[in-house]
């Protein structure tokens, strides 16, 4: 098996996430008492934050090249980035260490295109939704149409996001917002929606809504836990 790199608490909370969906992930594939082998280096949210909305991300570039070089030392054999938003500089990570990066959107978008999905609605940070790096690359890479909600909405969605999912907190009402955001994507034309922030499972899952929804931290994990038993 093996070793998996996690470079994480981008917000701990979704990172707890990943330890869960890929530990069950290797003891459902090999059984027993089997868990996953992994190297996880968690940072400080706190100083990723200000610097994202500061956009001051060649700074963050820095930093986390520094985590992943740490967990290659560690001798994981490929890195997770557990976040959506911070692939913004996977590019600037991947060129600082010699073992694979495995892409969120690119796991996230190959499942899409198995599923036939050719125009998906995208809710995440204001970072993730208005910027080219995460849409463009499903799009240009893969040929999928990606739509995003109007201002007002991303406005929510981030907020939402940072306020609370980021501190554990859930509440209905907040739920509710985000389910009336998926159905306006819907009646958009979207296929289905991507839950493009590794927070937004914590908060809406499949059983909210008929629509179909794409976990980005569920499938980036079992990417991983292919990646580690094959």
């Amino acid at each position: 098996m093996k070793t998996i790199g996690l470079l994480g608490g981008m917000s701990w909370e979704s990172t707890a996430s990943y330890y869960k969906e890929i530990n069950e992930g290797v003891k459902e594939i090999l059984g027993g008492l089997h868990s996953a082998k992994i190297c996880l280096y968690s940072v400080d949210f706190a100083e990723i934050e200000k610097l994202q909305h500061e956009g001051r991300w060649d700074e963050t570039a820095r930093i986390l090249s520094q985590a992943a070089q740490s967990i290659e030392s560690g001798g994981a054999d490929f890195i997770l980035i557990c976040t959506n938003t911070m692939h913004k500089v996977a590019d600037n990570i991947q060129s600082s260490i010699s073992i694979p990066v495995i892409h969120i959107a690119d796991a996230t978008a190959e499942i899409l295109v198995t599923d036939g999905i050719k125009r998906v609605g995208l809710l995440g940070t204001k970072f993730t939704m208005e910027q080219d790096f995460y849409k463009n690359r499903v799009s240009e890479k893969y040929g999928i149409e990606v739509i995003v909600p109007n201002q007002n909405d991303r406005n929510t969605v981030h907020d939402i996001i940072y306020n609370e999912l980021c501190l554990g907190k859930t509440t209905d009402q907040s739920r509710e917002k985000y389910l009336d955001i998926v159905n306006e994507l819907y009646s958009q034309g979207a296929e289905a929606v991507i839950l493009g922030c590794t927070e937004i499972a914590l908060l809406i899952q499949q059983q909210h809504t008929t629509i179909r929804l794409y976990d980005t931290t569920q499938i980036h994990a079992a990417q991983a836990v292919k990646s580690a038993t094959s």
